[in-house]
């Protein structure tokens, strides 16, 4: 059984529009801070300084479908799963739910780079020391 990695996230103010239900745009970011949370829960980033350049993920892929409305101040349970882990691109699968009601689920696909200045991002094999720390939230049962 794989690992999923939890957290929670408040909607904000800006976050929503003229309704006042989180904006469409909003959960792309609260995509994107997840991930961020779960790979520092796992001491690693998606920028890493290496010995010649730097290492970075640019995203390839984004998607979100929304099931139903979030509203300022509630308070969002997230998860994220690996739903596959390639050579060089990883596909993470968020799910945003409130009261155990599904409202919102996508999906980040993103492409190990070398990144140096004043070259363009050049892909390159995802390092073992990181793919070690992302294999037990991969989750082969998913689909994206």
């Amino acid at each position: 059984m794989s690992q999923t990695f939890q957290t929670t996230r408040r909607v904000e103010f800006r976050d929503t529009d003229a309704a006042g239900i989180v904006h469409f745009s909003a959960f792309l970011f609260y995509m994107e801070q997840v991930e961020h949370e779960f790979l520092r829960s796992l001491s690693l980033s998606v920028h890493h300084p290496l010995d010649e350049y730097s290492m970075s993920w640019p995203r390839v892929s984004v998607q979100c479908d929304y099931k139903g409305p979030a509203k300022f101040e509630e308070v969002l349970d997230a998860s994220l799963a690996v739903t596959r882990l390639g050579s060089r691109s990883v596909t993470y699968r968020t799910r945003f739910h409130r009261d155990s009601v599904l409202l919102a689920e996508g999906s980040i696909t993103a492409v190990c780079c070398q990144v140096q200045p004043g070259l363009p991002p050049k892909s390159m094999d995802i390092p073992e020391w990181f793919k070690e720390k992302l294999l037990p939230f991969v989750d082969s049962s998913a689909s994206t």
